[in-house]
């Protein structure tokens, strides 16, 4: 017997931590940072910033 439907509700899941998980590690970490280098903090700010946008982008459209 084979099943013609499937759950997606893993994917959905998936896709929504590829879309935030990076960019809140990397803010994270940023954050952690502040204290001994600004300058690093502000590169991974910038880079947790870049990566949301294009997650957003990419994954939010799939997600249409």
């Amino acid at each position: 017997m084979t099943f013609l439907e499937v759950n997606l509700d893993g994917l959905v899941a998936i896709i929504f931590l590829v879309m935030f998980g990076p960019p809140i590690v990397l803010a994270l970490i940023g954050v952690i940072v502040k204290f001994k280098s600004a300058k690093a903090a502000k590169v991974l700010f910038i880079l947790a910033g870049l990566y949301l946008l294009i997650g957003l982008g990419i994954c939010g459209s799939m997600m249409i």
